[in-house]
């Protein structure tokens, strides 16, 4: 069976609805293949119970649905987020076939693109991959050698503390979901173990009078782009700590040491019913200190230079989790832990295209959101275009750019 369509909008996540929306809004023809077999899958199956945007409200702003609510500095919950995707689809009457799993992408001069999803053959002038850049959750290859009666589970499979065994959990990953994780687990009163990395810094919650991402946003911070980066890799860290819990606070690693957590260094392997560590707990927790200086400082330096009227602050300095003693060695059951959660993050997975357009990392090459090949487009991912391009508050930009481009071009 072949079918034809101007566009193929890969993704029905929240850069697909975006890049459909505004295509349909200037009239043009397009289709979103979506694999999961319903709207809001990713935040609906991949998020746990309390789980909150750790953006406000109001930069809740996909195009044509920008937040309208009673509570703007607050921070949506996972079920609300849900409904606000269901709400845009079925408002925008926004053209999604679910179920549909795109295995490969290609492209004929002349013929244009040749969408396979299932035993349907689509031909269309343009693709705008929207797959996103959480495909699969990265579990590493030695979690084999952990025993069998440990609980492993990536966190996209976690729910709550209640669903867990009885026991200590090892959470493996300190950016946005490790530490909201192990914060919950240990405020429900579970012993907690936590690996610290190097490649997420600390933000404040709240700077200066105003949440932080107003402050990321306005200084143009989240709209860097890859040339701003040390390096390539810089791309694939994660996201600042942080969270919209209870209204939002600062995550600390000091404070989690002084609640009890107990701070590790990067994990190496495992064997024998023991994690082997990295002696790198002090050089990351630098690292994340050092990350909120920069931050803040920035933020000074930006206020001062356009004259703004904001308060002066001086945040806490905490240190304690310098205080940690090195553990090289964690016996698993001696510890008491009957659970691993790795929240390390996912691995993308861009395969699908059959065409020479990615860097040596599997990311993509695009000039702003265009592909080297003509109608070839790539949206929702961060840095894509800019570090915001990956969030609800950039994605409409890049997304609007994409429609424009379609139709210009015919």
């Amino acid at each position: 069976m072949t079918e034809q369509v101007e566009t193929i909008i890969v993704g029905g996540g929240q850069a697909g609805l975006a890049a459909s929306y505004c295509l349909g809004r200037l009239g043009r023809e397009n289709v979103i293949l979506e694999q999961s077999a319903y709207p809001a899958s990713a935040w609906r199956d991949g998020r746990w119970d309390s789980f909150t945007l750790v953006t406000p409200n109001w930069s809740v702003r996909l195009p044509g649905a920008e937040y309208q609510g009673s509570d703007p500095n607050g921070y949506m919950g996972r079920d609300e987020l849900v409904r606000y995707f269901e709400q845009y689809i079925l408002r925008n009457q926004l053209p999604v076939r679910y179920s549909t799993r795109v295995t490969s992408i290609d492209y004929r001069e002349g013929d244009g693109y040749r969408v396979q999803a299932g035993e349907t053959t689509w031909q269309a002038r343009n693709v705008v991959v929207a797959s996103g850049f959480f495909q699969t959750p990265r579990i590493p290859a030695y979690s084999q050698n952990i025993p069998a009666d440990i609980l492993q589970i990536h966190n996209s499979a976690y729910r709550n503390p209640s669903a867990l065994p009885p026991g200590a959990v090892l959470v493996v990953g300190a950016a946005q979901s490790g530490c909201q994780i192990a914060e919950e687990l240990y405020q429900s009163g579970r012993k907690v173990y936590l690996c610290v990395g190097g490649s997420s810094g600390r933000v404040p919650r709240r700077y200066r009078g105003r949440d932080i991402v107003a402050w990321l946003l306005s200084s143009g911070f989240m709209n860097r782009t890859a040339a701003n980066l040390p390096s390539p890799r810089a791309r694939f860290n994660g996201y600042p700590q942080a969270t919209g819990k209870n209204g939002g606070h600062t995550i600390n690693l000091h404070q989690f040491y002084r609640d009890g957590v107990t701070l590790l260094g990067h994990i190496q392997g495992a064997q024998d019913g023991k994690v082997w560590l990295d002696s790198d707990l002090k050089e990351n927790l630098a690292k994340v200190d050092q990350f909120e200086a920069n931050i803040t400082k920035m933020i000074d330096d930006y206020i001062a230079k356009n004259g703004i009227d904001a308060p002066a602050e001086t945040l806490p300095l905490l240190k304690d989790g310098y205080d940690e003693l090195e553990i090289l060695t964690l016996d698993l059951r001696s510890a008491g832990i009957s659970t691993i959660i790795w929240a390390m993050g996912y691995n993308f997975n861009l395969d699908m295209v059959h065409l020479p357009v990615f860097d040596g990392d599997g990311f993509p090459i695009t000039d702003h959101n265009a592909a080297r090949y003509p109608g070839l487009y790539f949206v929702g991912m961060p840095w894509v275009t800019m570090f915001k391009s990956g969030v609800l508050a950039g994605v409409g930009d890049d997304a609007a750019f994409i429609a424009q481009s379609i139709a210009g071009g015919g």
